[in-house]
């Protein structure tokens, strides 16, 4: 048997495959562990394209086109960064569909506003105005975030596959 993350992949994949559409990832607190689980799925070059890790606010400028004011202003931990990542990884890919997440999964980095555990995951179609985005909050140490995290992610993008 193989774990939910897995399942979830390969029930994406078959989503994604039927309706001809492609997906990009943009990562920052999971460090690619959503691309680790969507292609582990044998096959998925078909409806994956490419995924970015942009663990730096660098990388996330350089990479995606996040602006920087909104780093400054909003943080790299909020809706903001997380839509215009997506926007971002649509922006500079082929795919039609698009996750982006960002988010404290500790130990350190926390505050009182954004407690570690903080992530917002957002996502975006080709040919939508804005992207949707969630705020979640996950509890247990660093490993126990990134795969709450990872799973909650994979998700959304089948609902978000399934619902056009």
């Amino acid at each position: 048997m193989h774990d939910p993350c897995y399942l979830l992949a390969e029930q994406l994949g078959l989503c994604l495959k039927r309706q001809n559409r492609i997906l990009a990832l943009a990562e920052s607190c999971t460090g690619g562990g959503i691309a680790a689980a969507v292609t582990d799925v044998s096959g998925s070059s078909v409806w994956f394209d490419r995924g970015f890790v942009t663990y730096s606010n660098a990388a996330k400028v350089e990479l995606l086109g996040v602006q920087p004011r909104t780093l400054r202003t909003q943080g790299a931990v909020s809706a903001e960064t997380a839509r215009e990542m997506a926007a971002g990884a649509l922006a500079h890919s082929s795919a039609d569909l698009a996750l982006a997440v960002t988010g404290i999964a500790g130990p350190e980095g926390g505050t009182a506003e954004k407690p570690v555990g903080t992530v917002f995951v957002a996502w975006l179609q080709r040919g939508s105005e804005e992207a949707a985005c969630v705020r979640k909050q996950f509890s247990g140490d660093r490993q126990n975030i990134r795969q709450q995290t990872v799973l909650f992610c994979l998700q959304q993008l089948l609902q978000a596959a399934q619902t056009g």
